[in-house]
């Protein structure tokens, strides 16, 4: 059985989020939480509040072993752009993309 959560708007972005979603793909839980815990990135601890979140989603349901849960997928899509100007020289100005992300954490059942 799967267990997901879902973060919307994450004010990342979603190339460097993903650069961290691969590293805990296909893990179980417990070695996602400890990577994500010691990466010293924005996007690990946004990934790692959600992982968390997909985890107390797990337990809610019955007859699942959330020890024996497996990262099945990390998703990383992207959201709306924040756009700013950046005054500049001359009377010029240049773009400033905020890029946000959706990231969502799909957990299932494994082998250990």
């Amino acid at each position: 059985m799967e267990s997901r959560a879902t973060a919307k708007f994450m004010r990342v972005s979603p190339r460097k989020a993903r650069l961290v979603a691969q590293n805990v793909n296909g893990l179980p839980v417990e070695d996602a939480m400890n990577i994500l815990k010691f990466t010293p990135n924005k996007p690990a601890d946004i990934i790692f509040g959600v992982l968390r979140s997909a985890l107390a989603n797990a337990e809610q349901l019955p007859g699942i072993d959330v020890d024996a849960m497996v990262v099945k997928q990390i998703v990383i899509n992207e959201g709306p752009t924040w756009k700013r100007f950046l005054p500049r020289a001359q009377g010029r100005a240049t773009k400033i993309r905020k890029r946000t992300s959706h990231i969502t954490v799909i957990l299932a059942e494994g082998q250990e």
